[in-house]
């Protein structure tokens, strides 16, 4: 009887799905693949297919040769030695480190709190007022910031040296001072970025379950508490995201920026990685040695985004 009963109950359960092949899932999903395509093919064209030209680390690259058929360079290590052995090495990749991590530690916090305020303020237009706002900065050229930043510093005509001077009867050398350099470049990209990097959070923030926020309502907390222990523990994966991929770049530090901001007075805090291999490498055409400092930088930023990675993992906001 017992056998019968279950035997019956066998028979009544479904039968489990035919199991689909490799490419009966892309057929039956063609139309999410057809749409990812142009994302795919960009990624092997412009990121993946410049990958050959790594090999010109390895060798004496000559442009009228080619990659393929330039000499190798002996030993192998050798644009690593010359960037290693340059008087400027220690000097550019402390002041890498240093300027990365300023971003970094200051950076990051103004977009957070800012998201947060933002979410917290109830009047729509003053709301998307303040928000429009903050981001226009991010879509201005950096030539323009550093116009702005003349405009305002320039030790001869600029607004803030005119009441410097009026208050001490002296003036402020900002652009040219080696104390001022690293604090204006931070400044200048908070200022610049803090209202588009907030708009990620604040997307992190609407994904937040508003049944949280009615339960700590019942409970007597306060906007304060709310903001301690719902809306930040609710975004930590995202930040430990965005922290994951800012380490991962930590040696780019912003060529662009420093580019434009740095003079001959402020080399001993500004030159940096980048910069130096775009006076030293490129305009001098040692394309070579330009490349192994690439590849260098790419493996330091590998090893730090792995281990980034794994250590938010313990924090439960691994991406992979």
């Amino acid at each position: 009887m017992l056998e019968l009963q279950t035997t019956e109950a066998a028979l009544k359960q479904p039968l489990p799905a035919k199991r689909q092949s490799f490419w009966g899932k892309v057929w039956r999903y063609r139309a999410l693949y057809l749409m990812l395509l142009p994302g795919l093919l960009y990624y092997a064209v412009y990121q993946y297919g410049p990958m050959y030209g790594v090999v010109i680390a390895f060798k004496d690259y000559n442009v009228i040769k080619g990659v393929m058929n330039s000499p190798w360079a002996d030993p192998w290590y050798k644009h690593f030695k010359a960037f290693y052995d340059s008087p400027y090495f220690m000097q550019t990749l402390s002041n890498t480190f240093l300027i990365s991590v300023y971003k970094l530690v200051w950076g990051m916090p103004p977009g957070i709190i800012l998201a947060i305020l933002l979410n917290e303020v109830r009047h729509s237009l003053f709301k998307r007022f303040v928000q429009t706002v903050s981001y226009l900065p991010h879509f201005l050229s950096m030539v323009i910031v550093y116009g702005l930043m003349i405009a305002l510093l320039s030790q001869t005509d600029g607004l803030v040296n005119q009441w410097v001077k009026e208050l001490t009867g002296t003036t402020i050398p900002f652009l040219q001072s080696t104390d001022w350099f690293r604090t204006l470049l931070v400044t200048s990209g908070i200022w610049q970025h803090v209202g588009w990097s907030a708009i990620i959070y604040l997307a992190a923030i609407a994904g937040i379950d508003p049944t949280l926020y009615e339960a700590a309502r019942c409970d007597g907390a306060g906007r304060l508490r709310m903001m301690w222990h719902i809306t930040l523990p609710g975004i930590r994966a995202v930040i430990l995201l965005l922290l994951v991929l800012r380490l991962g770049h930590i040696l780019d530090a912003g060529f662009e920026q420093i580019y434009i901001m740095y003079n001959v007075h402020v080399y001993p805090v500004a030159d940096i990685i980048d910069t130096w291999v775009f006076r030293t490498g490129l305009e001098q055409m040692a394309f070579s040695l330009a490349t192994a400092v690439g590849l260098f930088k790419s493996l330091i930023g590998l090893v730090l985004i792995i281990g980034a990675n794994r250590l938010a993992k313990r924090w439960g906001g691994a991406i992979w």
